[in-house]
């Protein structure tokens, strides 16, 4: 079990203003139009300057970026042509955003940077890295790829940034970290990780990256890693159906309970999600006992992704490491609410309590906002577009990782197809093919949960041990 970090930063740093910048940070904003840092940076720019492991806690659009970038301009050194930050985004386009900002703060200092990211041709991504970006962004599975190529080295690295990290999780690029971590130095490398929440999973994946990590909250002036998110989306009742869907594509929880008001609507909602392809099961006092208790003992052990229940059948259940629940329905009394929410964000960790929120549930999520003082962020409902960009890079990911892990016997056996997938790729009728065998695919993996830190640090040692010969091998040729 995650041991709680309730504590802040020992040996607590003064929040720094733009004033107290370097000449070359106070540049950077300038050419980024900031006339005053925001929170994340004044808080977090000290502790990266002092080279400190941290784990800061801030959301999208909070200005994070310039908080890991700015210390670049003073911790980086221009004159030595090699890799010596690397940024490990989710996606292209956060990588792409991030690249964009480093042009602008750092290039005109002379610090050169280059997106890697999957997708498109290793070429010019291994013209830049060859030519010797300072700095370089990217998700970790492209990362990965370039290293067993041998485009680049991290023998010269200074900074390790995570930006994202619960999403980074979400998309099951936890392997492809834990792999790229094999050819960082020997010596220590200032990693941070900048996240809107700390489940316990991410928890698990700093302490494997940082030897002790320090935590950094931006959401209030105490320190606390348990702490639970409270988000609502707004839409009609009749649907709810689809956006829960969608909002689980979009999350992909490790773990989540469903709450619904009655025993019909748990099973309704069990069964569109299992149609969908999840692992879900219902709860309800229709069960039979011998049926009730195959439940509760999936749910004892981990192995039940999705658990759809009523407040009574949920009663006295207490599921470690739960990272969301969901209300389905708002509960018809107060005080359910936060009884509920409470089921996640325990033992140290956060958790996300999400309400889908219908037209006639508007008045009790005021009564609920009012009674506990809850600030509760409403969302914009995810599109169908939004779902299929998600997918589309989980799906990449998760492919591209078991393209490397195939010897050369399989590849040269994939080689036969490569004809008929350059015929299915040219004709439009045959796409439908193409996207039924990923759709097929992506099923499969909707049945296992993508591989969080718990179940894959295991696994690893005991391959490394296996390994970790040959691995010992190829980083000394490389040297």
């Amino acid at each position: 079990m995650t041991t709680p970090m309730t504590d802040g930063p020992q040996n607590t740093l003064v929040d720094v203003t733009i004033e107290q910048l370097s000449a070359a940070q106070r540049a950077a904003a300038a050419r980024a139009g900031w006339t005053q840092l925001m929170p994340v940076q004044a808080r977090a720019i000290p502790y990266l300057l002092a080279g400190r492991g941290m784990l800061i806690q801030a959301r999208t659009g909070s200005g994070k970026t310039g908080a890991y970038l700015l210390p670049m301009l003073e911790r980086l050194d221009p004159t030595r042509s090699q890799c010596q930050a690397l940024i490990l985004t989710p996606t292209r386009e956060l990588a792409h955003q991030v690249t964009r900002d480093a042009e602008l703060l750092c290039e005109p200092a002379g610090l050169r940077t280059v997106a890697v990211y999957g997708g498109v041709g290793y070429g010019q991504q291994s013209e830049a890295l060859r030519g010797g970006a300072h700095i370089v962004v990217g998700t970790p599975g492209r990362i990965l790829d370039h290293l067993l190529k041998r485009t680049f080295t991290l023998e010269h690295l200074e900074m390790l940034i995570f930006d994202e990290a619960d999403r980074m999780l979400s998309m099951g690029f936890y392997p492809d970290m834990r792999e790229v971590q094999r050819y960082l130095p020997k010596r220590a490398v200032n990693t941070c990780m900048f996240s809107a929440t700390f489940p316990a999973s991410v928890l698990r994946t700093a302490r494997q990256f940082i030897p002790e990590p320090e935590f950094l909250s931006l959401s209030s002036d105490h320190v606390h890693v348990t702490e639970t998110e409270h988000v609502y989306y707004a839409l009609p009742d009749m649907e709810k159906d689809r956006g829960l869907v969608r909002l689980i594509e979009i999350e992909n929880p490790a773990s989540a309970i469903i709450f619904c008001n009655t025993k019909m609507r748990v099973h309704y909602v069990t069964v569109v999600l299992q149609r969908f392809g999840y692992d879900a099961d219902e709860l309800s006092s229709d069960l039979a006992q011998k049926d009730r208790e195959r439940v509760l003992q999936r749910v004892r052990e981990g192995k039940l992704r999705f658990l759809v229940a009523t407040d009574v059948a949920a009663r006295g259940l207490d599921i470690p490491e739960l990272s969301h629940v969901i209300q389905y329905e708002l509960p018809e009394d107060i005080e359910s609410y936060i009884h509920r929410a409470g089921r996640t964000g325990r033992a140290g960790a956060a958790g996300v309590a999400i309400a889908l929120v219908g037209l006639t549930e508007q008045l009790m999520l005021t009564r609920i906002r009012q009674h506990y003082n809850i600030a509760m962020e409403e969302r914009e409902m995810p599109t169908d577009v939004d779902v299929a960009t998600v997918v589309a890079e989980r799906v990449t990911a998760l492919l591209e990782a078991r393209l490397r892990s195939r010897d050369k016997l399989k590849a040269e056996r994939s080689r036969r197809f490569l004809p008929l997938a350059r015929s299915l790729s040219e004709d439009e009728e045959a796409l439908d093919i193409v996207a039924m065998l990923l759709d097929d695919y992506y099923q499969q993996m909707l049945h296992t949960p993508l591989p969080q830190p718990s179940d894959v640090a295991e696994a690893m040692g005991t391959s490394a041990a296996n390994s970790g010969t040959k691995s010992r091998r190829r980083r000394s040729r490389r040297r």
